[in-house]
């Protein structure tokens, strides 16, 4: 999976050490041990003779060139928001020197770290919840977890649900960072199911706008909202007609309604669906679904 990507050596080391399988994520910072976390536990690579990887600046930087199929510049919008994507939604978190001209980023320089993310699909994880979202009409859902506790994969799979119980909405997805469909070339990589049309790259408000008026969806599913940027698209959506399935990074419900701007999601009552997942039994634990009160419909594991 990342073969063509790491040093052989250290690629090497990972399989004959962990089955990707499990690793969920691999850091690489510069000076430091590199470490490859497995189902949610953390581990230092070593090599034959026991000792440390530890990582340089040159095992880093030609990962990224790598990462970016030798051409940085052709990957900067990615990178200015601080990520690579890779095949099969990999994403590559990076961090270095942010390079600002008049106010606005134009690159990130001088890598300091890599966060490789490994996603899985898992199949049925949402069967659980199904019934509670999709019926004649989907319920507005919002899906709820801090980072890495499954919010995409489980998204993935509500996606692929519909299509395997013949679901017909047509299901447009906002697919800003690719990590949903991971389209490649045009073609998605995850099998999502066939009733879904998909924007790659292009920011949720784009989607939105454009996607309600050329694509007729009955139901708009994105990953990571940001209320206070998304907030008009997602009033606009509903007030079309149109579903929304989306995520959001929040550790629990009190977390979720300390955000700036979930006061006025109460007040319009976007969503009537919130599923909240966490990564206390591993990532995808179910907590609980709840109403648009907050009224518990079902508790999880």
């Amino acid at each position: 999976m990342l073969k063509e990507y790491l040093s052989r050596d250290v690629y090497n080391l990972i399989v004959k050490t962990f089955s990707f399988n499990d690793i969920t994520e691999i850091r690489l910072r510069v000076g430091e041990r590199l470490i490859v976390c497995v189902k949610n536990k953390k581990y230092y690579l070593k090599n034959d003779d026991g000792e440390f990887v530890i990582v340089n600046k040159n095992m880093l930087n030609n990962f990224i060139t790598r990462a970016s199929e030798n051409s940085i510049y052709a990957y900067n919008d990615n990178i200015i928001n601080g990520y690579i994507t890779l095949p099969k939604g990999i994403r590559v978190g990076l961090t270095g020197t942010v390079v600002v001209e008049n106010g606005k980023v134009v690159t990130i320089k001088d890598f300091q770290s890599a966060n490789i993310r490994i996603p899985h699909i898992v199949r049925n994880c949402s069967l659980k919840v199904y019934d509670y979202i999709v019926g004649e009409q989907i319920k507005n859902t919002l899906i709820i977890s801090p980072p890495g506790a499954g919010k995409t994969t489980f998204l993935r799979d509500l996606v692929f649900q519909m299509s395997e119980h013949n679901c017909t909405k047509n299901v447009l997805i906002a697919d800003e960072r690719n990590e949903i469909a991971n389209s490649v070339n045009g073609e998605p990589t995850v099998i999502l199911g066939g009733f879904c049309d998909i924007y790659t790259n292009c920011s949720k408000s784009f989607a939105f706008k454009n996607g309600i008026r050329s694509m007729c969806p009955d139901v708009i599913v994105t990953d990571e909202i940001d209320l206070d940027r998304d907030l008009s698209d997602l009033i606009e959506a509903t007030n079309c007609g149109v579903s929304i399935i989306a995520t959001i990074h929040a550790r629990d419900l009190k977390d979720l309604k300390r955000k700036k701007g979930f006061d006025k999601v109460i007040d319009e009552k976007i969503f009537t669906r919130f599923v909240l997942l966490s990564n206390e039994f591993g990532p995808g634990t179910l907590v609980g679904v709840y109403d648009e009160n907050f009224n518990c419909l079902m508790l999880g594991e």
